[in-house]
């Protein structure tokens, strides 16, 4: 289950990448934008004010989070992306780090360009620290005798979740578009006790999560929490430093 407020713990530094990507769409005057993978809306808001003439819509796979972007007044839906169909008027989409829980989004991307009229902007930003320190940190753990069993079968997001952005690139490219991609690395300064467990609480552990009880929770949380420190040792300043890569890729149908 996603919780809104926890993901939202660390709202600058999960909005700063979104906004870079925005950046560089060049839609002018776009009739419809498309957010997927909404949130809790926070950063929906900032299409509707950069392009207050478009309808903006949102969709979201979580009840939670569609309930707190309502609340903001946004119109979002609940609907997985890979249910999503542009209408003809959708002239900007975007999707900042969500396509990478959608295994078949590589096939979604070109279907989209095909379908998209002449001239939208297709956007998306994907993490691409998968394998992390903590990542490996929650993935070894979770396959531990303690917690083996009631998180087996569990659909691990792995290093080839999502590509580089070269691979993007050319995929979008021999789908007839002109192709803006990049990577960045994100150094994040974290303050608090346990900052990083607190940062992948609201993202990487919600499936973890779903599938403990109360108790069996918080022994995971108190294994993890070594794991998180030897990788990322907090500074004597207090300052723990989280580097974070992220891929991102501005798309134009020609």
């Amino acid at each position: 289950m996603w919780n809104p407020e926890t993901y939202l713990n660390f709202a600058d530094h999960r909005a700063r990448p979104f906004y870079e990507l925005v950046a560089r769409v060049g839609a002018r005057a776009p009739r419809r934008v498309v957010d997927l993978g909404c949130g809790p809306g926070n950063l929906t808001e900032t299409l509707a004010r950069r392009w207050p003439d478009a309808v903006v819509e949102a969709w979201d796979s979580s009840a939670e989070m569609v309930a707190a972007a309502r609340e903001r007044g946004v119109d979002a839906r609940i609907g997985a992306i890979e249910e999503w169909e542009p209408d003809p008027d959708t002239d900007v989409v975007v999707s900042n780090a969500a396509l990478q829980w959608v295994p078949s989004h590589r096939e979604l991307i070109v279907r989209w360009t095909g379908q998209l009229p002449a001239g939208a902007w297709l956007a998306f930003q994907v993490p691409g620290n998968f394998d992390s320190p903590s990542h490996r940190a929650v993935r070894a753990l979770a396959r531990s005798d303690a917690f083996a069993e009631a998180l087996r079968d569990m659909p691990w997001r792995e290093a080839h979740q999502v590509d580089d952005p070269a691979d993007y690139a050319g995929l979008l490219t021999d789908a007839g578009c002109v192709v803006d991609a990049w990577e960045t690395t994100y150094v994040h300064e974290l303050t608090g006790e346990t900052p990083v467990l607190d940062w992948i609480t609201g993202t990487a552990l919600t499936q973890v999560r779903s599938r403990l009880d109360d108790a069996a929770w918080q022994e995971y949380r108190r294994a993890i929490i070594p794991l998180l420190a030897e990788a990322y040792p907090r500074r004597p300043d207090g300052i723990t430093y989280f580097p974070f890569r992220r891929v991102f890729v501005v798309a134009r149908i020609t």
